[in-house]
């Protein structure tokens, strides 16, 4: 466990970690199985950037904002990256290979800068809900980013193909068994439902798995939709799917504070 969790670090975030050398499919394949626990844990340095800007009295749309900028230095901006090449190359309504060819590119176009945009905005809007004031939104923080990864783990399963000219794609594609998978997803929502029942009561918890669930079927949604239109998965498309996913996590407006 703890060499696919060093593997996973080194790979998928910018934080120093101890030297990697192998990064064969099998070591590959015990880092994707910890990606939701990568992004638990930067999650929870998120939430601690957001408590420390609340808590010198920056409010909590600064500190939100803070948090997020957090999330996206510590991962080298993997995610946004993606997203912006995806939006360009689906943008473009071009053929899959010119659409590939696109998105290889280390410009970034129209499409890809009103993507993130809008998906920035979004997360800001969503944590900064009425409904996640105080605690909830800091609860909100750690666990986005987890639920949010686990996109990551569903499209390397076996069986979701790589587009031909993906380099990326063909290290990570059809990757992950279905144990591992459902094993990934289970631990994902034990740790959000009992996360938000421990703290918040059985409501929230159950909104966890709600909000879990939703973020999951955008996911498939979405994923669905680039292979089809791609015919199959890249670096820059399994970069775009913890965005998508990420912006659905939220806990929904259906959990009350604890009586």
């Amino acid at each position: 466990m703890s060499g696919g969790f060093v593997t996973a670090w080194a790979m998928f975030t910018i934080v120093p970690a101890p030297r990697v050398d192998d990064f064969s499919r099998p070591a590959c394949a015990r880092a994707m199985r910890m990606i939701p626990l990568i992004g638990l844990c930067l999650g929870v340095l998120a939430a601690a950037t957001a408590a420390l800007v609340e808590l010198l009295g920056g409010g909590r749309l600064l500190a939100t904002a803070g948090a997020l900028a957090v999330l996206a230095a510590a991962n080298g901006c993997f995610h946004l990256d993606g997203l912006a090449d995806t939006a360009d190359g689906l943008g473009s309504r071009r053929p899959p290979e010119e659409a590939l060819r696109i998105m290889k590119r280390s410009d970034i176009g129209p499409m890809g800068v009103v993507a993130i945009i809008l998906v920035l905005v979004l997360e800001i809007a969503a944590a900064a809900s009425p409904r996640l004031a105080g605690p909830r939104c800091l609860w909100a923080l750690a666990t986005m980013p987890m639920v949010g990864r686990t996109a990551a783990v569903l499209a390397t399963r076996r069986g979701v193909p790589c587009a031909p000219t993906s380099s990326l794609g063909r290290l990570f594609a059809d990757l992950m068994t279905p144990v591992a998978v459902v094993l990934d997803l289970a631990g994902v929502l034990v740790v959000s439902a009992a996360g938000g029942w421990l703290l918040f009561g059985a409501r929230t918890g159950l909104a966890a798995v709600a909000a879990c669930a939703f973020a999951w079927l955008v996911e498939a949604l979405w994923q669905r939709h680039l292979l089809t239109r791609l015919g199959g998965m890249t670096g820059d498309t399994f970069g775009s799917l913890p965005c998508r996913s990420r912006t659905c996590s939220t806990p929904p407006p259906t959990c009350s504070p604890r009586s």
